[in-house]
């Protein structure tokens, strides 16, 4: 068990597979990943596992572990060894004791459950996070539009402005977590924070970061009064286009207007010619696929997310 030495073992890592693969050489370029994050289990020659963190921005403290591979070629017992020792060798050594452990997140082919092959490695990943004290928090589905898909007309029932500045945002996010659906909306707030403090963190942490104009994030309002309905924020991640977040206000739910929002999202991002457009979802947040699909998107996967609720303690 040990890190990969430098970026030139890269090759090493990637002997096993993952749909992030493609990204690791350039991650490891920026500093979004440091070779002492991606840790390997080998004997001899073979990769039996691997593991990495990820961060967004160079410079910052591992944000999620999302690398969390075994050799399909071990029985399940191997699995369960082999995958417990690396996830808490590489831990001890790459989260210091007494911090809270990031989270883990996994993107599985929409199916996973169907096939027994892709179920057991999938499950014996699981269950090595389950041993060291994680929980699943939430599954959701990944969506994406693809470009030449049709973007339906905009019905006309809202006007649409971008928005201000950060308080204009984050005080339309305060409004919108009030009977959230989404779960790890639920768990900001099961752990003590405010609904104001649980849209400042979502702000400051994600949506500073993103690299394409913030114009092109919008609220939504009633065009007698200018009331605000909702809002869509429409952005570049370091990957992909994205409809990075969505919300209507608790007072307007209940009209359909999410369609009208998604669809001035969507369209914003078309536009610019873009190939795809990303987005998820919670898979119990029913209404919100549903206006997903009526808007064009699909499901091409689905992904899912442990936690760890209390900090975690160095291996020796």
């Amino acid at each position: 068990m040990r890190p990969l030495a430098g970026p030139e073992e890269l090759d090493l890592f990637l002997r096993l597979t993952y749909s992030l693969d493609h990204e690791l050489a350039d991650d490891l370029a920026t500093g979004r990943r440091l070779p002492e994050w991606m840790w390997v289990a080998v004997d001899g020659d073979r990769l039996l596992g691997r593991i990495a963190w990820w961060t967004n921005t160079a410079g910052r403290a591992p944000q999620a572990l999302d690398f969390f591979d075994l050799a399909p070629e071990l029985s399940e017992e191997e699995r369960a060894t082999i995958g417990l020792r690396l996830l808490e060798t590489a831990t001890a050594a790459v989260i210091p004791a007494g911090t809270q452990r990031p989270e883990f997140g996994r993107f599985m082919p929409a199916d996973w459950r169907e096939v027994p092959e892709t179920r057991s490695l999938l499950e014996s990943v699981f269950g090595a996070l389950v041993a060291t004290g994680a929980r699943p928090l939430v599954e959701r589905l990944r969506l994406e539009w693809r470009s030449g898909t049709p973007v339906p007309e905009p019905k006309g029932r809202l006007e649409f402005r971008p928005v201000r500045d950060r308080e204009d945002l984050v005080s339309l996010m305060t409004l919108v977590m009030e009977g959230t659906l989404d779960a790890h909306g639920q768990a900001d707030l099961a752990s003590g924070l405010s609904v104001r403090e649980a849209a400042e963190l979502h702000y400051d942490e994600e949506f500073t970061h993103y690299s394409s104009p913030q114009e092109w994030w919008q609220v939504a309002q009633l065009p007698e009064s200018g009331e605000p309905v909702g809002f869509v924020v429409p952005a570049r991640n370091n990957y992909h286009h994205t409809i990075a977040y969505i919300g209507v206000l608790p007072a307007h739910r209940g009209h359909g207007y999410i369609d009208d929002i998604l669809v001035e999202g969507t369209r914003i991002l078309a536009a610019h010619d873009v190939p795809r457009i990303r987005a998820a979802t919670d898979l119990g947040n029913v209404p919100m696929a549903a206006s997903f699909a009526r808007t064009g998107y699909i499901t091409f996967e689905r992904a899912i997310n442990y936690v760890w609720d209390a900090p975690g303690v160095a291996v020796s």
